[in-house]
């Protein structure tokens, strides 16, 4: 008898998460910075800001894979003082593929004032560790210390625009997943995601299994 585990499908937008920088829809000028980033990376702290579903985790993990850097992911809400000197020990390590750590922090404006405080003296250039990349995502800066930000590079993540794109991006998913002629409006379907592209691929596996 097989001990093999059974194979489950994907959801959509698992399915369909970008892996490079390059699959990304829209979001022009971030990707054009880390596109540039990832062929001569650095040590460095980044937040990336954005709303909701516009591809700001995704974003960072996709850049992890581009300069094969070992992960350290600090979950939503998890981010304490432990949490982080736990991941900065680590980073003191030679990373598994011989380049760089990544510290991936989601919805950084959620950790608590002890992570602050204590990623101020971690960002500072005596304490960072060595070949490491801080990457911290948030919806908005207003709990975010003024110290803290100013050890960040900003990017913002806007889906302002990105209507058309994702329309695009909708239409070909649906076809290639087995869509008629007679699919959703897409465009609408995306203006009432608000461009929130992980949202419109959850309402079109919806759309294709009432089909």
């Amino acid at each position: 008898m097989s001990t093999c585990p059974l194979a489950f499908p994907q959801s959509l937008a698992e399915k369909y998460r970008p892996r490079t920088i390059a699959d990304f829809v829209g979001l022009e000028k971030p990707k054009k910075i880390l596109a540039k980033f990832a062929s001569t990376p650095y040590p460095s702290a980044w937040l990336f800001v954005g709303p909701p579903g516009v591809g700001k985790t995704s974003m960072a993990l996709a850049l992890a894979n581009q300069i094969k850097a070992e992960l350290h992911h600090i979950p939503s809400q998890k981010c304490n003082a432990d949490a982080i000197d736990k991941a900065c020990h680590d980073c003191w390590f030679v990373p598994l593929a011989g380049g760089f750590h990544i510290v991936l922090v989601d919805e950084a404006d959620k950790m608590t004032p002890a992570a602050q405080l204590a990623l101020l003296s971690k960002l500072d250039a005596t304490a960072f560790p060595p070949n490491t990349v801080f990457i911290f995502t948030c919806n908005e800066t207003g709990n975010l210390e003024p110290r803290f930000l100013s050890r960040c590079r900003v990017i913002e993540f806007s889906s302002y625009g990105m209507n058309g794109e994702i329309a695009t991006f909708l239409d070909n998913v649906w076809h290639a997943e087995g869509g008629n002629g007679n699919g959703p409006d897409l465009a609408r379907l995306a203006k009432e995601s608000r461009n929130n592209v992980r949202d419109c691929l959850m309402r079109l596996e919806v759309e294709l299994m009432a089909l």
